[in-house]
């Protein structure tokens, strides 16, 4: 399968490298340089080892009463950016305690609104103008020339931080089955941390709560309908994703070539 390589670290279960999958026209991302994680908040000695060794930038999506909450562990020789996505509160998408208790309590024990409510959420990251200008200021970091990799992550890694993956991908001429693929891969990496989260909060709620484990599934989980939520709402405003790169993302043909020098392996003649 087409898809980025998760990454061998203890505490992070969702840290994956783009490197190796493979475009359109037969080329490839380059090993070590575009990465994308969920929180990290928790690392061991050796996860904090390995991210020194391999990055030298980080780029925060998160908001800051989530980093406030949680705040990243820095360390000595990485750069960090901070890029919230979404500009308020949002149940659903941020993680701070407030939105999940909210989140909870209304879609907990209704699967059918879980789903349709997470696909609003992806309408957002393409409708709002601060979320495209948000990945629009990320796109141009990713621009500027680094010796190690970039690191871009939300709280799960699911999310926010799975439609940046998305669109450097998209950019960079990765096929959109296999953009979709990539994107879908998060419920492997997180299946046991769904399991768990699902069941502490239903063991909160007590014996008569009717809470559902399908609705935290839609919650907590990847689906190809936010995802396709997401393109939909790029094809009604913009036309098509080649126009939100043009017009959204204001973006160049050189700036397009730049990223692509930047990491993809070079075209093979013939």
């Amino acid at each position: 399968m087409n898809t980025s390589k998760r990454l061998p670290f203890e505490k992070l279960h969702n840290i994956r490298d783009l490197g190796g999958m493979v475009t359109a026209d037969g080329r490839t991302i380059v090993s070590g340089r575009l990465i994308r994680s969920g929180v990290l908040a928790e690392l061991s000695d050796s996860d904090r080892a390995a991210l020194a060794s391999m990055a030298d930038t980080v780029i925060d999506f998160r908001t800051d009463g989530e980093r406030s909450e949680k705040p990243d562990i820095e360390i000595p020789g990485i750069r960090y950016h901070h890029m919230p996505i979404v500009d308020s509160l949002t149940a659903g998408i941020t993680r701070e305690k407030a939105a999940d208790q909210n989140v909870y309590a209304r879609f907990g024990a209704e699967p059918d609104k879980a789903r349709l409510y997470m696909c609003d959420m992806y309408h957002v990251f393409a409708e709002s103008d601060f979320a495209v200008d948000q990945y629009a200021r990320f796109i141009r970091l990713l621009m500027q020339p680094r010796e190690k990799a970039a690191v871009w992550h939300c709280t799960a890694g699911k999310d926010r931080a799975g439609i940046g993956a998305a669109i450097i991908e998209e950019i960079l001429g990765v096929g959109r089955a296999d953009v979709i693929d990539d994107y879908l891969m998060t419920n492997e990496c997180l299946q046991e941390d769904i399991a768990f989260l699902t069941a502490f909060i239903k063991a909160q709620a007590g014996p008569g709560s009717t809470m559902s484990d399908e609705a935290f599934r839609y919650l907590f989980g990847a689906e190809r309908d936010y995802i396709e939520e997401y393109y939909r709402t790029i094809d009604r405003k913009y036309g098509s994703f080649d126009h939100f790169v043009r017009d959204g993302l204001k973006l160049t043909e050189e700036d397009i070539r730049t990223l692509q020098s930047l990491y993809l392996t070079p075209e093979t003649a013939g």
